[in-house]
């Protein structure tokens, strides 16, 4: 492993976009520390508590939300838009038309996410500004405060974006979920301090805390396990002649993943559940607190709504990310088959068969990552700690793709080819 470090660092070009993206992570974190003008900070302390829609996107952000930075919304309007553009996708045919076209399709795409980005950052900034001025969070409590408020945090997340495609362009991996992984993994430091608090307090003993270290490294453990796992469908060639050539006669397989649908179905069902809580926020009547609360985070019918909800949008997703009868029209374009199983329609109905079975562990993986943070305070006493859920597969997801990413940079550069 050090000799493969070492090869790594060597490289001048892998040097020159470490050192890049490093300096990307500090602009990103100077920005968190930086207040939004007008806004009372006390006040937020007490709106921005977790177990609400506010804390996940806290987490998301860094800790920008709950100091309310210019930078408080994170990239979370962007992700929304590309999920939601990933929908229409599959069910617009201008849109769908425009994903099966090479780059310049493509480019179309994105221009449409980034509009759609602004769109939905204006629509929640301004969601988020009038909340503050319900609260009396705002110092002057005026609508043009409310609308500079509002510009300034759409403003931040047009920058973050911004930020992502430079670190894209000149840095290793994909910019946005870096942007993501930094502001989760910036939270680490303080959760151990919290830990160590705790043991100083004598609210845990060491022993307890040891537990939560070991569970820490179980959960990272099956979620890179889970990650990394495919089932591999064999597909068999037939050979084929075009011209004095003969192609195919070779056997390959099909990579299909037990977590096709990665975090998204968790982001879903933790939007669906939040929803009641933070509706509640902005009412004075009794029963739709009461009601909200049944949903609170930790609460029996929290964790059971959850886990439903996962099974459901796993299932979901995993319908329109995976394009079954494409796939199978691609394979027999290409006089691709599976050994045993006729071409065409029996064949998309064997892969379909694999996928709701897969599919099904993949469903309950997720849903045991989302919910033993529940039990984890329990556990091990530990409280105010937050690790696992969409926290802990953002983290190891994105971590996975970005060394794949410098291996293949390393490996470009290092490849001398036939002539010097």
């Amino acid at each position: 492993m050090l000799e493969n470090l070492q090869n790594v660092i060597n490289v001048s070009e892998f040097r020159k976009r470490a050192i890049f993206t490093l300096i990307m992570f500090i602009v990103f974190r100077l920005g968190v520390h930086i207040p939004v003008p007008g806004v009372d900070s006390s006040v937020i302390e007490n709106l921005f508590t977790s177990g609400n829609l506010f804390g996940l996107l806290d987490l998301f952000s860094g800790g920008a939300l709950s100091k309310f930075s210019i930078l408080a919304m994170s990239i979370t309007p962007y992700i929304n838009a590309s999920i939601i553009m990933q929908l229409l996708t599959s069910v617009v045919p201008t849109f769908e038309q425009w994903a099966k076209d090479n780059q310049d399709g493509r480019d179309k795409i994105q221009k449409v996410t980034r509009y759609g980005t602004v769109a939905l950052a204006l629509i929640q900034a301004l969601a988020m500004s009038y909340a503050l001025k319900v609260n009396n969070a705002l110092v002057v409590d005026s609508w043009s405060t409310v609308i500079m408020v509002t510009l300034i945090l759409t403003a931040g997340t047009c920058f973050l974006m911004w930020l992502g495609d430079q670190i894209t362009a000149g840095g290793i991996g994909n910019g946005i979920s870096l942007i993501i992984f930094a502001g989760i993994v910036a939270r680490f430091p303080n959760g151990c301090a919290t830990v160590y608090k705790y043991i100083q307090a004598g609210s845990i003993n060491i022993f307890q805390a040891i537990l939560f270290v070991i569970i820490a490294f179980f959960m990272i453990a099956i979620v890179v396990e889970v990650t990394q796992g495919t089932r591999r469908v064999t597909v068999q060639y037939a050979k084929r002649i075009v011209g004095r050539k003969m192609y195919g006669g070779h056997s390959t397989h099909i990579p299909l993943k037990v977590n096709q649908a990665g975090v998204i179905p968790l982001i879903f069902a933790s939007s669906v559940l939040m929803f009641p809580v933070t509706i509640a926020q902005f009412s004075q009547n009794a029963t739709i607190k009461m009601v909200a609360g049944w949903f609170a985070w930790g609460t029996v019918t929290n964790t059971v709504m959850y886990a439903i909800l996962i099974f459901f949008f796993t299932y979901f997703y995993t319908a329109i990310s995976l394009n079954i009868p494409q796939l199978t029209e691609n394979m027999q374009k290409y006089g691709g088959f599976i050994p045993g199983i006729r071409p065409g329609q029996p064949t998309a109905k064997h892969i379909d068969k694999i996928m709701t079975r897969i599919t099904l562990a993949g469903a309950f993986f997720l849903a045991f990552v989302a919910i033993l943070p529940n039990f984890i305070g329990w556990i091990t006493g530990v409280q105010g700690v937050y690790f696992g859920g969409t926290a802990l597969l953002i983290v190891v997801g994105v971590a996975i793709d970005t060394m794949k990413q410098a291996e293949s940079l390393v490996l470009n550069k290092q490849y001398q080819g036939f002539m010097k």
